[in-house]
């Protein structure tokens, strides 16, 4: 059943095609659903690999897998948040992106939601001939499901700032809390200075990491995280025409100069893999977290894996309890470093724009706002 009202979305008709707008309608919640409206969907650097049809999605539909609105509306029964509060109209929420079966193997046995070989993912596989379609973050109003793990936001938070890491927190949450978590006084090497990158190294300092050393570009990029003190040292790997020379110095940085203790990959790019092998220590540990889309083959030297004996790992998105772990990081987040520096506001309907900023690198993280 529907309100009558519509609402404006965003929606992926093809892939390389652009983005367009529209109306679509918006429902009543039923039993145990949630009526948001958004007030920002953030834009990750994974919105363009859909776009471009680098993953296998349903299309037409709503884009947008992070996201925060206002609750408007409630289906009949109690509705509750993932920590027990009872949500109310106008409260302020963020929502995991997916929702995990509870019966594959994955989640049954081996205890790995992010792994679901069914999940359903708000802006990525609920395609618009699915109920209204209002299911992504780039609209004016999206429907929650039953199972959606939503964490209503404390007050006084700042919710710019809190989606400024609003996939990459959660995701760093789950790579450095269960995949390799940091070690206080260890020395941390992250590669890549998008979000995801600066994700890393934020939660890197606050675990208590000694020195955490930031390798991508290009400089204004890196410049802006100094400013919001995210990230000890800031290396130029993009502009320079040696990125040996950018290597070299990264681990000149080190413990004498012999490798950190942690490397974590954050670029996305095949090659940085090979890079990040060298960046260890010996007896160190490789994470892998960037190569969230699947860009490719690259060529690699497997002596350096042996020879440094190096732990390697990789991580997998996150699910709700990561979300609700970063949410309730995110005044010490806030009061260590200025997240809200990191994000740039475009309206809804310049989501073209807004996709071509990200693209090209002159922000470090644009949201959709709908008001």
């Amino acid at each position: 059943m529907t309100s009558g009202r519509l609402a404006a979305a965003a929606v992926l008709e093809e892939f390389g095609l652009p983005v367009t707008i529209r109306d679509l309608p918006v429902p009543e919640p039923e039993q145990g659903e949630i009526l948001v409206d958004v007030t920002y969907g953030g834009i990750c650097g994974t919105d363009l690999h859909l776009q471009q049809g680098h993953l296998p999605i349903p299309t037409p539909l709503t884009l947008g897998h992070e996201g925060l609105g206002t609750v408007r509306t409630l289906g009949s029964g109690a509705v509750r948040d993932a920590l027990g509060t009872e949500l109310r109209p106008g409260d302020t929420v963020m929502w995991a992106s997916s929702i995990a079966c509870g019966r594959c193997v994955p989640c049954r046995q081996h205890r790995e939601p992010t792994l679901c070989e069914a999940r359903r993912t708000y802006g990525v596989n609920r395609p618009l001939t699915e109920g209204s379609g209002l299911a992504g973050a780039w609209a004016e109003a999206i429907l929650l499901h039953p199972g959606a793990v939503v964490v209503k936001l404390g007050e006084g938070v700042d919710e710019l700032a809190a989606m400024s890491l609003a996939c990459a927190g959660p995701t760093l949450v789950h790579a450095l809390y269960e995949r390799r978590p940091v070690r206080v006084g260890e020395t941390v090497i992250v590669q890549g200075s998008g979000p995801v990158g600066l994700a890393a190294a934020a939660l890197a300092q606050l675990a208590g990491a000694e020195k955490v050393i930031l390798i991508g570009g290009p400089r204004p990029r890196l410049d802006l995280a100094a400013k919001c003190g995210i990230g000890d040292h800031h290396i130029d790997i993009v502009t320079g025409a040696d990125p040996e020379r950018a290597l070299d110095e990264a681990r000149a940085l080190t413990p004498s100069g012999a490798g950190a203790d942690l490397v974590i990959e954050c670029a996305g790019v095949p090659a940085a893999v090979a890079q990040g092998l060298t960046l260890a220590r010996r007896g160190g540990s490789y994470l892998v977290v960037g190569q969230y889309t699947d860009s490719g083959d690259t060529l690699l030297n497997p002596h350096q894996i042996v020879h440094r004996q190096l732990d390697i790992r990789g991580s997998w998105a996150f699910s709700g309890a990561h979300l609700v772990e970063y949410v309730r990081l995110l005044p010490a987040l806030c009061g260590r470093f200025d997240l809200r520096s990191l994000v740039v506001p475009f309206p809804l309907a310049d989501v073209r724009e807004a996709m071509e900023a990200v693209a090209d690198g002159t922000v470090v993280k644009a949201v959709l706002q709908t008001s």
